[in-house]
């Protein structure tokens, strides 16, 4: 068994580092997508890595979970070396609708318009999740432990101590940080006293996939209407998958309706355009929150993904920023080893922040913004905004620079996506 197989067990590896005293370099706890995308940009970084993963299946595997895949996302898994095993398994989209409600300004984004093969991509949860398991046994520097729970973290100046549930046995880790990819809950997070500032929104959001009569020609649709914004993302096998966002208790009312009632309203939603829709198993709802963490580290402590950030899913950002973080992450750490740096040193780990922080924020901002003015009845408000629907379809400049921003080739690259 290579370390990097999912193992009950917890064996450590005698390296330089456990010569030094320390058994890794740095601990991940949270082995979802995140996670996993941390510990594979790592590979080929020198660092030793042990990866936590408390749950066998998680909750976005029994939901069937889809997520847009960004383009810079897309260049982040080609830099890793596993692209060409996510690909085969997800559907590309080459156009972009925009509209408000059924008005006639319709803004339209097509692979021209940045020259690119593709403009995004669409992944179900297990598409994602299964390479970058298979990818990290291939990973001689990463040991896999699932199931196993953190039951406590101690941090010294010098290193991180870590008690580890694994089969029943209690194990302790020693390290020079600790990275949480543990969720926007993040146990880790609280722990550390970190404090985050946001909120909860009026709004849930109603996810369910659907097989539409005719195709859906590679097409993703955001509609904004007054009560939250409708996407549509098209899978493979000529399925879509519906992000409705509506205020709670209509929210709650529509997945109380039975399935013919609920396509009936889906419909009036999503528009003729594919034909009639069937329903393909259950619908879930959840509800929306914006969240930034005051700090993104502390010494030997980072996070990332949804423990450091939440945002509106409009635009579909939320994984495409935790992708990101673990690409930024990496380059910082890489870098740092190599110069014979500390990297759980908060002056290492600060690059790391002032580097994210600030852009996630202007996407939790924008995508926010986004929210607000589309989702109301005002008439003052609907008339700027289809002002702007109007002048982004007519204005080149405009429209390139509000899709660049949203598919992330806005901000600084990280290297991983540059090779």
């Amino acid at each position: 068994m290579t370390q990097a197989q999912l193992s009950p067990t917890l064996s450590l590896p005698q390296t330089s580092t456990h010569k030094r005293g320390y058994d890794y370099d740095l601990v991940i706890v949270g082995g979802g997508i995140v996670g996993l995308t941390l510990a594979s940009a790592l590979k080929d970084s020198g660092l030793s890595v042990l990866l936590i993963e408390a749950k066998v299946e998680s909750a976005a595997v029994a939901k069937g979970q889809a997520y847009a895949v960004h383009m810079l996302s897309a260049l982040i898994y080609q830099g890793i070396g596993i692209w060409d095993k996510i690909l085969p398994n997800i559907e590309i989209y080459r156009q972009v609708r925009l509209s408000d409600a059924d008005h006639p300004t319709v803004v339209e984004w097509q692979t021209s318009d940045i020259g690119t093969k593709d403009l995004g991509y669409v992944a179900e949860h297990q598409a994602l999740l299964h390479p970058l398991q298979e990818f990290v046994k291939d990973c001689h520097n990463v040991t896999y432990l699932c199931p196993a729970e953190v039951i406590n973290i101690h941090y010294h100046q010098d290193m991180v101590m870590i008690d580890i549930k694994v089969a029943g046995e209690m194990r302790r880790v020693r390290c020079k940080l600790v990275v949480a990819a543990d969720g926007s809950r993040s146990p880790i997070r609280q722990a550390a006293g970190i404090t985050t500032k946001g909120w909860k929104y009026w709004q849930s959001c109603i996810v369910a996939f659907v097989k539409p009569e005719k195709s859906h020609n590679n097409t993703a649709y955001e509609k904004f209407w007054h009560s939250g914004p409708f996407a549509i993302l098209p899978l493979r096998g000529n399925r879509c998958r519906i992000v409705w966002t509506a205020p709670h208790e209509e929210a709650k009312a529509l997945c109380a309706l039975d399935n013919e009632q609920f396509l009936a309203e889906l419909q009036a939603r999503y528009g003729n355009q594919m034909g009639k829709l069937e329903l393909l198993g259950d619908r879930f709802i959840f509800q929306v929150q914006l969240m930034q963490s005051d700090r993104y580290v502390l010494h030997r402590l980072a996070l990332v993904g949804d423990a450091a950030h939440n945002c509106h899913p409009v635009g579909g950002q939320g994984l495409n920023l935790g992708i990101r973080d673990v690409a930024t992450l990496a380059q910082v750490l890489q870098e740092a080893h190599e110069k014979g740096e500390d990297i759980g040193n908060i002056k290492t780990l600060k690059r790391y922040e002032r580097w994210r922080k600030q852009e996630n924020l202007t996407i939790l901002g924008f995508t926010d913004l986004l929210d607000r003015v589309f989702s109301n009845n005002i008439l003052p408000v609907v008339i700027v905004r289809r002002i702007g629907l109007w002048v982004m379809r007519h204005v080149p400049f405009l429209k390139v620079f509000a899709l660049k921003l949203m598919i992330g080739l806005k901000g600084k690259t990280p290297k991983l996506a540059l090779r």
